[in-house]
C-alpha cells in the first residue's frame, strides 16, 4: 500500500537492547505503536523489543476461501450433473455421493488457495511503497521503521533515533 502523503525514515541498530531504548524514546516523543515497526532478518518472538502487536485476520481468508470453494464446488456438480443427465436405472440426476467428494476438494482447494493469497496480503507482498530499507537488515542489524502523517515528524524521528544509538538513518520518498 503506498502511502504518498507520510513520512518514513528507518534507522539501523547493532544491539537489540538499543532497539528497546528507541521504541521507548519514540513513544516518549509521542510516536503511536502503529506508527513503529522493528525489522529484523532473525526472527525475533513478537513483542521482543516491546513493540505493539499487530492483529492479523489470516484466518477468515481461510474461512472466505472454503466457502468459495463449497459454492464453486456445488455449483461444478450441480451444472455439469445437469448439463449432462444421465438417467442410469431410474437413480436421481443428482447424486450425493459422487458430488461430495469433488464439494470436498473444492473446499480444500478454496482454503489454501485463499490461505496463501492472505499471507502475501497480510506479509504485505509485494510492497510498491516507498518504504525505507537497507539491506544490512539481512546481515544481522536492526531496523526500526517510523512512518507517520505529521510533517514535524521525521525531523523528531531522526533526532530519537541518532539519541539512540543508530548506526545510520535511510530515508524514504517523500522525505525531505
Amino acid at each position: 500500500m503506498a502511502r504518498s502523503e507520510e513520512g518514513a525514515l528507518l534507522g539501523l541498530f547493532q544491539e537489540p537492547d538499543q532497539v528497546i531504548v528507541a521504541l521507548d524514546a519514540l513513544r516518549a516523543a509521542g510516536f503511536a505503536g502503529r506508527e513503529i515497526e522493528v525489522l529484523s532478518g532473525t526472527p525475533y518472538p513478537a513483542g521482543t523489543f516491546g513493540e505493539d502487536q499487530r492483529p492479523h485476520h489470516l484466518f477468515t481468508f481461510a474461512f472466505a476461501g472454503a466457502l468459495a470453494g463449497f459454492i464453486v464446488g456445488l455449483l461444478v456438480t450441480i451444472g455439469t450433473q445437469i448439463s449432462y443427465p444421465m438417467v442410469t436405472g431410474g437413480k436421481p440426476i443428482l447424486s450425493l455421493p459422487p458430488m461430495l467428494n469433488v464439494v470436498y476438494e473444492a473446499t480444500l482447494l478454496g482454503a489454501i488457495v485463499f490461505t496463501v493469497l492472505g499471507t502475501l496480503f497480510e506479509s504485505r507482498l509485494p510492497d510498491f511503497g516507498e518504504t525505507p530499507y537497507d539491506a544490512r537488515i539481512t546481515q544481522g542489524y536492526l531496523g526500526v521503521l517510523v512512518r507517520s502523517p505529521r510533517p514535524e515528524a521525521v525531523s523528531t524521528a531522526e533526532r530519537v533515533l541518532r539519541s539512540a544509538g543508530a548506526l545510520d538513518l535511510v530515508n524514504g520518498s517523500p522525505l525531505r
